[in-house]
């Protein structure tokens, strides 16, 4: 059994992301960046003009970790390794992130609707001396979705708050006829990834 060796940041507000580090037994905590309402991104998560669906996510990942870090500078907590994850969904090279109403998810939705499309998930680690980032992508293809059934979905409340406006580990599942690469990349941390880094960082 793996069992790390001590606990890390995760600098993600994910129950996915925390459920699949305890997957591997990765001990964590979450370190949030703003405590008080109202809730705001951390970032800056709009894509640059021009920018690539690769070279956004490793951006965002890794401003995502920096910004982690000088938090724990300012509060004055232990110096932990830190882990940020980002994941977006591209088509024809256009970045889809999380809807962020009913008529975006329904759009989106039906874009993907009977295409291929790739789930791009950039994780970055990061302690006092060193910052990495590692890019998972993944092949997801959904089968023609009905109007009804996009309806049906969206009103689920299940599109927000996710990349693309579904969850694999969801009831999308049954929109996908294939997916090659990595499932937990789909879902948010793709796991051979980041126990390869939290290796390198001494961690696991």
């Amino acid at each position: 059994m793996l069992v790390s060796s001590t606990y890390i940041y995760l600098a993600s507000r994910s129950m996915r992301r925390r459920e699949l580090l305890q997957q591997i037994h990765v001990d964590h905590e979450v370190l949030l960046l703003r405590v008080n309402p109202p809730r705001t991104r951390d970032v800056d998560e709009s894509p640059a003009p021009g920018e690539s669906p690769h070279d956004y996510v490793r951006r965002v990942s890794r401003a995502k970790a920096e910004a982690a870090w000088n938090r724990v500078v300012e509060r004055k907590l232990p110096r932990k390794t830190i882990l940020a994850a980002d994941t977006t969904v591209s088509l024809g090279g256009r970045i889809f992130g999380s809807p962020a109403s009913m008529e975006e998810a329904r759009a989106t939705l039906k874009e993907l609707s009977g295409n291929e499309h790739q789930v791009l998930t950039a994780i970055a680690v990061k302690d006092e001396d060193a910052l990495e980032v590692a890019v998972s992508e993944s092949a997801v293809r959904f089968r023609d979705i009905s109007d009804d059934e996009l309806d049906c979905y969206v009103q689920s409340g299940e599109p927000f708050d996710k990349a693309g406006g579904y969850a694999i580990q969801g009831r999308a599942a049954v929109f996908i006829s294939e997916i090659r690469g990595s499932y937990s990349g789909v879902m948010g941390l793709p796991l051979f990834e980041t126990a390869s880094l939290l290796k390198k960082f001494g961690v696991m």
